[in-house]
């Protein structure tokens, strides 16, 4: 059974185009693709879909198939999927993935969660665009370790029994002729679609539902600055989170790189300064979303801390100092000081964030 059509988009009028036009030589075959056009969530701002990458039905109904193909690994053990498992948010409730022949990574598999709005890709924001983050774990030697003609390969001519990929590739781009580009589209338009928009809070700022007392406490904490005002100026007892999780646009992520005082050096793993080669990079990671975030554990880009309290307790105590400390690690000395109701709240809060129309959407299951 192919994909059925995903509940959050919306049918556009049909467009129809020729094979020709496509650049694929197809006798006399026509394509004809089913558009879609995202429905933005309420408080979400647009998604920047690329030109050369349109949302159609028939896109996204063969990257779902692809997210969870077993054939774009070495050995067909693993697929997208087998990284990040919905019930923990589309991210790994291990602290390194497993790839093929049971190696393991050095870094906590992301969550896959309304990805469509990011700027960049990986922990060190090496890919700037969804589709080549794709190109990356396949032929990873730590993950799927297959190069890209062997899948190709596959794709066109092995027997997947119901499945037709040439034919699925032309209903969806106007070529049966398979290429890595195409299938890294497909599979970038299906993960545009995995989009978390109904937490309890999001019921809340839609007007459908009120947060309690703890976790409208743990709010309002999470939106105010640290430290004592009269020894900080600007200080407001809060748990300073919203410089880097803020809610603008609803992403409680700014997406952007920063020490958050995990270590005073970085031997193990440089992060960001690998990318850019500018030495101020080193010890910086991508902000997380905060999306689910009860759910997602093990935290921080080498999964050291299992616990959300584990979390807290870092920011609270104020993190390690270093010579790349992110300006709005502003405690490291002295910490911020909340009190356990304090930090319980926060913690409530973060709760409040868990969608779980999102992890139990079957537009997202494996299909196969």
């Amino acid at each position: 059974m192919i994909h059925k059509t995903v509940s959050r988009y919306l049918i556009t009028s049909a467009f129809v185009f020729s094979a020709i036009a496509s650049g694929c030589d197809c006798g006399e075959k026509t394509w004809e693709a089913t558009p879609y056009t995202i429905d933005i969530p309420p408080f979400f701002p647009p998604m920047d879909i690329p030109a050369d990458n349109p949302m159609t039905e028939e896109g996204i109904q063969l990257g779902l198939l692809l997210f969870w193909e077993t054939s774009l690994s070495l050995d067909n053990s693993i697929s997208c999927g087998s990284c990040h498992a919905p019930s923990s948010s589309f991210s790994d409730p291990n602290q390194f993935s497993s790839g093929v022949n049971g190696t393991l990574g050095d870094r906590n598999a992301s969550v896959i969660c309304n990805l469509g709005w990011s700027s960049s890709f990986f922990w060190d924001g090496r890919a700037l665009t969804l589709e080549d983050q794709i190109r990356d774990p396949v032929e990873h030697p730590l993950e799927m370790n297959v190069s890209w003609e062997v899948v190709v390969e596959r794709l066109m001519t092995e027997d997947f029994g119901e499945l037709d990929y040439p034919q699925l590739f032309f209903n969806a781009f106007g070529s049966d002729n398979i290429t890595e580009d195409l299938v890294v589209k497909a599979i970038a338009q299906f993960i545009r679609t995995m989009i978390s928009a109904d937490s309890k809070f999001d019921k809340w700022r839609r007007g459908e539902t009120n947060l309690t007392d703890g976790e409208y406490l743990g709010y309002q904490l999470f939106l105010k600055e640290g430290g004592d005002p009269e020894v900080n100026p600007g200080g407001e007892f809060g748990a300073d989170c919203f410089h880097c999780h803020g809610e603008a646009g609803l992403q409680f992520s700014d997406y952007l790189f920063h020490n958050n005082g995990l270590d005073s050096s970085f031997e193990n793993d440089p992060g960001r300064v690998n990318v850019t080669g500018f030495v101020l990079d080193s010890g910086l990671f991508k902000t997380p979303t905060l999306r689910n975030v009860a759910l997602s554990a093990p935290y921080m880009h080498d999964g050291r801390f299992t616990s959300l309290e584990d979390v807290i307790e870092h920011y609270n105590s104020g993190g390690v100092s270093s010579s790349t400390i992110d300006p709005f690690m502003k405690y490291t000395t002295g910490g911020l000081a909340l009190a356990p109701q304090q930090k319980e709240a926060i913690i409530a809060f973060l709760h409040a964030l868990t969608d779980t129309t999102f992890i139990q959407n079957p537009n997202f299951k494996d299909p196969h």
